[in-house]
């Protein structure tokens, strides 16, 4: 239960409990205040999102300026005494075959600098909110011998059944569940690459984009997982 002070500081509850994949109760979990206890911060979250959807993009278009093209290094006609209109190139903008004014250029950096305390700090923001509206879940362990997509789906309906605020985990069609583990579990990744609106990241690749693409967060070995997670994001050198 969220309550707000005068100050409207939110305050949540940090005990939380830890599930089986048949969908019970195996123990309780204490979050980490300094990742799950952080207020909304939409201007920082907004900022790092768009200088992450910046640096990953890559402009391919390019328009040849007038120093690109090629001819034109002759004036075309005397300055004087043609009649016509004066002109020192036919690479000129406004010829036929000419370069091109403020055109696309593929050498053009979109990269916005943030530090990484700040993003550090977005990724904390985005799991708190996300705690606080009841769309963090803690699972023990997920541990296959061999990739099983059929038992992959028997655990996501245990998960759906635990409480009303979990049951998208069954009808939700797109961008379900990121599934959080300590480290890269081939076998759970080869059990979830069927599902089409779940995907499962180490501690040490999520990002704000990837955090807030899902709707739920699912940490795996939560012991493991958000203690590195924590001391992870606590190192910002």
């Amino acid at each position: 239960m969220t309550t707000t002070t005068k100050n409207k500081k939110a305050i949540v509850s940090l005990d939380a409990e830890v599930y089986s994949k048949e969908g019970k109760k195996v123990s309780d979990f204490s979050l980490p205040e300094e990742v799950f206890g952080l207020n909304w911060n939409a201007d920082l979250v907004h900022q790092v999102i768009t200088s992450l959807q910046t640096d990953a993009r890559h402009p391919y278009a390019h328009a040849k300026t007038r120093g690109e093209v090629s001819g034109g290094g002759k004036k075309p006609w005397r300055q004087k005494g043609t009649g016509r209109a004066r002109h020192g190139s036919t690479r000129s903008p406004i010829w036929v075959g000419g370069g091109v004014a403020h055109g696309p250029n593929k050498e053009k950096n979109f990269d916005r600098k943030v530090n990484k305390k700040t993003k550090n700090t977005a990724i904390k923001t985005i799991i708190s909110q996300k705690h606080r509206d009841g769309e963090v879940l803690l699972v023990d362990t997920l541990a296959f011998a061999a990739p099983k997509t059929t038992e992959m789906k028997k655990i996501l309906s245990n998960l759906s059944k635990i409480n009303d605020s979990l049951t998208k985990f069954a009808t939700k069609k797109h961008n379900t569940a990121l599934f959080i583990t300590n480290a890269q579990d081939k076998n759970l990744y080869l059990s979830l690459r069927n599902f089409g609106n779940i995907e499962t990241q180490s501690v040490a690749d999520v990002n704000a984009i990837i955090l807030s693409k899902y709707k739920y967060l699912v940490f795996i070995e939560p012991t493991a997982s958000i203690n590195t997670l924590k001391d992870r994001l606590n190192n910002n050198k």
